[in-house]
């Protein structure tokens, strides 16, 4: 049985008030809050017994207010990089604001990491509504949005649900940043990680996607068995993972599969993804040198924790091979992913 409540956790200028919610089964505690539908925090045992929080944050409001690299956080309208931050639907051409070098990331620079979603209590969970205005952040359509994340003894399910007055590109995943030894452990080169994809997509020196779908097969990207990711970081080309692997293929159906599993053998802690999403964007916090404060004071540096994006592929609105990701008037966007927590 799981246990939910929520309270006031602060007040965002201009804004409003965001609450926090609790999810609490026997095995598992998760933090939400409504600003950005973000996962605050997840508290597991490892095989001691002992709970540990093992998502990357902030101890208090105003450093998810200032955060620019989505800890925990709900991104959209399209997770991930558009090419120069230029596409065309229906014959129009849209261009929306580069906040990723050369490209857009992630919606843009108000992206739905940075809006207040309205909370609603659902059995075992918290069900988080936002409507996106046609225009926003240069997006066509209005475009009606919500999380529902419900927590059954060691599953936290996310189901995502859109629908849009116009024909428009949405891409919405979670970008928690992982690291089961704790947040604010060192570094993550003691997980094993194995990702159930066939192939990956290489990505150009602005990590877009070249077009190609390559076998993972004889490549530093095989993890369909498991790695210790400190041995294989040193194998691969670049300052670590921020790649897309492909867990279906273009045509396939959207149906939920195994994704990934992550151990940490000494705590004993295993986190499980299965997903009905044909990516998976596995990043290694390439990008974190030490100059953010989470919680407790710890100082995230490079390679602090992992994040498993489970999406469509990268820049699809712009590569008619990639699965399509248009949403039309009419139709509705739905995906559900399941992050489960155990000990081995």
């Amino acid at each position: 049985m799981t246990q939910v409540s929520h309270e006031q956790w602060g007040q965002v200028s201009g804004l409003g008030s965001v609450d926090m919610w609790v999810l609490q089964s026997p095995q598992v505690k998760v933090e939400v809050l409504t600003l950005g539908a973000i996962i605050r925090s997840v508290c597991c045992p490892g095989t001691s017994g002992q709970m540990t929080d093992v998502v990357l944050g902030y101890d208090d409001l105003e450093g998810y207010v200032s955060d620019k690299r989505y800890l925990g956080a709900v991104v959209g309208r399209v997770a991930n990089r558009i090419a120069r931050g230029r596409f065309a639907v229906d014959g129009k051409e849209y261009q929306l604001d580069t906040n990723n070098g050369p490209n857009a990331i992630h919606g843009g620079l108000r992206g739905f990491n940075k809006a207040l979603w309205v909370a609603a209590e659902v059995e075992g969970g918290v069900r988080l509504s936002l409507t996106s205005p046609d225009g926003d952040q240069g997006y066509p359509g209005e475009v009606q949005v919500s999380v529902s994340y419900t927590l059954q003894g060691e599953t936290l399910t996310a189901e995502y649900e859109a629908r849009s007055t116009k024909t428009t590109p949405i891409n919405i995943t979670n970008h928690s940043y992982f690291n089961l030894a704790g947040q604010g452990a060192a570094d993550i080169y003691d997980h094993h990680v194995s990702i159930a994809a066939p192939s990956f997509l290489p990505v150009d020196d602005s990590v877009i996607p070249t077009g190609e779908i390559r076998a993972v097969e004889s490549t530093a990207f095989d993890l369909r068995e498991p790695a210790l990711l400190g041995t294989r970081l040193k194998e691969l080309p670049g300052p670590g993972f921020d790649h897309n692997f492909c867990l279906s293929s273009p045509g396939d159906p959207w149906t939920e599969r195994h994704a990934a599993r992550v151990r940490h053998a000494a705590s004993g802690r295993v986190l499980e993804v299965s997903t009905s999403q044909p990516g998976l964007q596995f990043y290694t916090a390439n990008v974190l040198d030490g100059s953010i404060t989470g919680k407790a004071g710890s100082r995230y540096g490079k390679h602090s924790a992992f994040c498993l994006e489970t999406q469509n592929w990268p820049d699809a609105v712009n590569q008619v091979s990639f699965p399509d990701c248009l949403v039309r008037p009419g139709e509705v966007y739905r995906h559900v992913t399941r992050f489960t927590f155990t000990t081995a």
